[in-house]
């Protein structure tokens, strides 16, 4: 969608010159930009890298035609291009990665992740395997997911996310989608994902992180405040108390089983966290399956 909305702009700019061009695409970019932050719990990471190597493309067309017609042409064949091998990702990720999901595990995931989910369904073709699911709260992504698998005949068990330590002794591998893949071959992911990183670790699990190379960013965190943080409001429910209500709502629109707390309780509930690449066994990306110490080489080609 972002691809389109910048294919959009180039379609109907008013610019003569090519920086006339870049800014209203830079412009445009920091419109998305916004709105994911005011409008979504989900990370910016993503849609900025996917923006800026978009805008690298112009730069190059820059370079090769001087004349701001022909370019801007060939700027839109470009940007085509770029949008449909970005659409095409996820399918060879799924293509190229499933075989590594082998007949009879227990995949452990986290969250909902398209590109996670067409290599799973890919590799249902041909093997039968389980998956676990963490819930992931808060936005429930994990039953979502859940949902999803059960329907596309997957064997599939769902988890609370603080379960994840007693569920591993079982499982075969764990595998896990990213909002973004920093220089570092560190990833960038649901809440918990690095909590279940560090759990795979010491149960001597594989964890693998399925992600397309338009999530690969220019950012190099050293620890977890260094990362562009997002922080949305959280409610605590006692579900028993909920539950023995028959999962009704009060009168006045009140939860049963609700916890009110003080307002000298803060409420710390950021959307993402930073996993190290020293937790991570490999990367499954449409440039082909990675060791967490080749991403920086790979994005030094990406933005040459």
């Amino acid at each position: 969608a972002a691809m389109n909305a910048l294919l959009g702009v180039v379609e109907r700019t008013s610019a003569n010159t090519m920086m006339g061009l870049q800014d209203e695409l830079k412009e445009a970019s920091q419109v998305m930009l916004e709105w994911n932050n005011q409008n979504t719990s989900r990370s910016t990471i993503p849609l900025a890298s996917g923006c800026e190597l978009f805008l690298k493309y112009i730069t190059r067309t820059f370079l090769e035609l001087p004349d701001f017609d022909q370019c801007r042409q060939e700027i839109l064949e470009r940007g085509k291009r770029f949008a449909g091998i970005s659409l095409a990702a996820r399918d060879r990720v799924a293509t190229m990665s499933h075989e590594f999901v082998q007949e009879g595990q227990t995949v452990l995931t986290h969250g909902w992740s398209r590109v996670v989910a067409a290599l799973l369904l890919k590799a249902a073709e041909t093997k039968h395997f389980d998956v676990v699911i963490l819930e992931g709260r808060p936005d429930a992504a994990g039953a979502k997911a859940a949902q999803f698998y059960a329907k596309a005949g997957i064997q599939t068990t769902l988890i609370l996310d603080s379960a994840m330590g007693y569920i591993m002794e079982t499982v075969d591998i764990v595998l896990v989608g990213a909002e973004g893949v920093v220089e570092n071959g560190g990833i960038v992911n649901k809440m918990g994902t690095y909590a279940l990183a560090t759990c795979a670790r010491s149960h001597d699990k594989p964890f693998y992180v399925a992600a397309e190379s338009y999530k690969f960013a220019r950012l190099y965190p050293l620890n977890q405040r260094d990362l562009p943080m997002k922080q949305t409001s959280l409610d605590f429910v006692d579900t028993a108390i909920w539950q023995a209500t028959g999962g009704q709502v009060g009168k006045d629109n009140t939860v049963p089983g609700k916890v009110e707390l003080s307002s000298n309780v803060k409420v710390d509930n950021p959307t993402c966290d930073y996993t190290p690449a020293k937790f991570i066994t490999l990367l499954f990306t449409d440039l082909g399956v990675l060791t967490p110490s080749a991403v920086s080489d790979e994005l030094i080609r990406l933005y040459q």
